[in-house]
């Protein structure tokens, strides 16, 4: 069986308060956008991760899909499985991948197994292992708060724009984007602002942690601001980066940024 694991991206993002705990209350909208990658599972003698496509850092037993099935494996006493990844979502983008190829996997299991798991008890099983990893449960746009765990269904639908992803060759880490940040309660919720006419998010919708990136990776603010140049309505980098994603009208063809950067077309 198998499945495909798609990105999302945030429309918005703002860090409101620091925890207790260490971790930021954010406010964001996730998106779902049509990048994916593939989980597969299958019967096998003793249970094993292979990834193909890119490499991703860290042993197989670390990698959050071997720490799903073994959520389940626990509970539900599951047989080995042979659970194989191809990666095609960027690594460090700010897209949710791993997360995604997490929460997917523990639906795979749900279904061939028949567990009889819903939709929140599957949430509950991948929420410890990513803030963003209960998204791809429902996978429909939601505002997110709290950790970025704590949604509310929205409804928005871009499908009679294009979008477009750009994922340059850097690697920004969390902590990076975090320096600097003072989290901050904005005076206009992005509950209410997301639902104003596309036009105007450029004015509106912000992602805090652009500024603490853009000043240690100029290149990715440099990558936006030609977003806007070749038309874009709307350009924002994703979560903590270092994809840029651009919202235009109709479909376009960015020849130039492609000279440099990975391009993704009507995701």
């Amino acid at each position: 069986m198998l499945a495909f694991a798609n990105a999302k991206i945030n429309l918005g993002l703002n860090v409101v308060r620091k925890r207790e705990d260490g971790y930021r209350d954010l406010e964001t909208v996730f998106y779902p956008i049509k990048i994916n990658d593939v989980v597969e599972i299958s019967d096998a003698e003793e249970t094993s991760f292979q990834v193909f496509g890119m490499d991703i850092p860290g042993s197989s037993q670390d990698n959050i899909c071997f720490k799903a099935y073994a959520a389940l494996q626990k509970d539900f006493h599951l047989p080995p499985q042979k659970i194989t990844l191809l990666k095609n979502i960027p690594i460090g983008a700010g897209l949710g991948g791993g997360s995604s190829d997490a929460a997917f996997l523990v639906k795979l299991l749900n279904n061939k197994f028949a567990l009889g798991l819903n939709e929140e008890q599957m949430e509950a099983y991948v929420r410890p292992l990513g803030a963003d990893c209960a998204f791809f449960i429902r996978n429909r746009p939601v505002y997110a708060t709290g950790k970025g765990d704590e949604f509310t269904a929205l409804e928005l639908n871009l499908s009679d724009f294009f979008l477009v992803l750009v994922k340059p060759a850097v690697h920004v880490s969390t902590a990076d984007a975090y320096n600097g940040i003072i989290p901050s309660i904005p005076v206009t919720s992005l509950k209410d602002l997301i639902h104003l006419p596309l036009k105007d998010w450029k004015s509106t919708l912000k992602n805090d942690f652009e500024a603490s990136v853009f000043l240690k990776y100029p290149e990715i603010a440099a990558l936006k601001n030609k977003l806007y140049h070749e038309g874009a309505i709307f350009a924002a980098m994703s979560g903590s980066g270092s994809s840029v994603f651009a919202i235009f009208e109709k479909a376009t063809k960015l020849q130039e940024i492609e000279l440099k950067h990975q391009v993704f077309y009507d995701v």
